[in-house]
């Protein structure tokens, strides 16, 4: 049963494009996303594959909406849904699971051995359901990093962005300043989102949350698991930088870029961000990437964030054995290759820097290599049907605490863990 909390927005969708009463026999629907480099890396293999099988593909991007999450729920209560959808968030897959529209993938022949080959076995064991099974296909990744000013760094003495929260408020105490002697902090070490929406939080909290907890749970066995010590120095980093006015109130939304001015010493960005430095920087403007900053006694590796897109298909699809051989031509190695040559996202792939095929792109390409070391330390979401929610909760303490300082880190923590703990009490009983 789908959740109470998700407004159902469309009763009936008349996508002709995907219908089910107009679906032939030997044709599978392909929804991608409305981004333009997916839409030709799609358009791609959709052709590759029309040209040599009988069994056609019909492909458009998902259809316009206010969100892609939106318009799928929409396509699921009118049972318009494609046969395969690329670009599910990770962390919506579990309700859909639960809510039986989506195919078990793991009972297909060699799927698994395949995933695993090419994902690994930690991914594998992330992406399984609590029930057991498997319904998605890991797919592809933006690892989160700090993203920074060579040139400003190199005037506080710092050879890349700041590694610990010590350095990093350090950093912020010696760069952050009123430049124009007018009262008014105008330039910082770093910013990030004060929206207080869900999403925001996984590219700021839940980044340093995994990163300080080397990859830990938010949820584990349908209970809040995060008030610890690692979520407590995070917050607490996070609100010295806002109190100590070493990030900006304020959202880089709108207007220039502050970054690429030289405002903005460092943020915490993907590898998305590498072709729209490139395009936009000013002359002479030089900039590296390197991982979030870790507390100060961290030992490790340094996890961040995923942000992975994944692949499902629908339980209306005739004919999953047949939609599940198309997807295999887009995540073989040359079609990760050909993903992250088009769009500059990762492929969900293990060992991608010892691969041949991949060399020359990393030769021409060298300021995605640090997110290729990167994604072999990267987690995603747990599973839990009520991940927005969740997120939802965490983002409204934060935003009391870390923004406008009218919570203490730890009753921000135990207030987010009581709301979560009635939540998710709440949900298991009405169902």
């Amino acid at each position: 049963m789908f959740r109470k909390l998700i407004p159902i927005l469309f009763v009936v969708f008349a996508f002709s494009a995907c219908s089910t009463d107009q679906k032939t026999k030997n044709e599978l629907t392909y929804w991608s996303s409305n981004n333009m480099q997916e839409i030709t890396f799609t358009r791609y293999f959709v052709k590759k594959w029309n040209d040599n099988h009988t069994n056609k593909i019909k492909f458009q991007p998902i259809p316009e909406g206010q969100s892609s999450e939106e318009v799928l729920m929409a396509a699921v209560v009118g049972k318009t849904t494609p046969d395969i959808y690329a670009n599910m968030w990770q962390g919506l897959v579990e309700m859909y699971a639960k809510s039986g529209v989506l195919v078990q993938l793991d009972t297909i022949k060699g799927f698994v051995d395949f995933i695993k080959k090419r994902s690994g076995e930690k991914v594998l064991k992330e992406i399984t359901s609590t029930d057991g099974h498997i319904y998605q296909i890991p797919w592809k990744i933006n690892p989160i990093m700090s993203v920074y000013n060579k040139k400003e760094m190199d005037k506080i003495g710092l050879q890349t962005a700041p590694k610990t929260y010590e350095a990093f408020l350090k950093a912020g105490k010696m760069f952050s300043k009123d430049t124009n002697n007018d009262g008014y902090i105008d330039q910082w070490i770093g910013n990030t989102s004060i929206k207080n929406i869900w999403y925001q939080r996984l590219f700021d909290f839940y980044s340093l949350y995994l990163a300080a907890s080397n990859g830990g749970h938010l949820i584990e066995n349908n209970k809040p698991v995060f008030n610890n010590k690692y979520a407590l120095e995070v917050l607490t980093f996070l609100q010295q930088l806002y109190k100590k006015q070493y990030f900006a109130k304020e959202n880089n939304a709108t207007g220039s870029d502050k970054f690429l001015g030289g405002q903005y010493a460092t943020k915490w960005t993907g590898p998305w961000d590498i072709s729209y430095t490139n395009k936009f920087k000013p002359k002479g403007f030089e900039f590296g990437y390197s991982p979030i900053p870790v507390p100060n006694s961290h030992q490790g590796p340094v996890y961040t964030y995923a942000d992975p897109k994944n692949i499902v298909i629908f339980n209306t699809c005739k004919n999953p054995l047949k939609a599940w051989a198309f997807i295999k031509t887009l995540i073989s190695e040359k079609g990760d290759l050909k993903l992250l040559s088009l769009t500059e996202q990762l492929p969900r792939r293990q060992k991608m820097e010892a691969s041949i095929l991949f060399q020359d792109y990393f030769k021409t390409h060298p300021k995605i290599v640090p997110f290729i070391k990167q994604s072999n330390y990267v987690y995603g979401t747990d599973n839990c049907e009520l991940m927005i929610e969740v997120l939802s909760i965490i983002s409204d303490e934060y935003e009391a605490s870390v923004v406008y300082n009218k919570k203490t880190p730890k009753a921000a923590l135990d207030a987010a863990e009581k709301a979560i703990n009635i939540l998710l009490g709440n949900f298991k009983t009405t169902n």
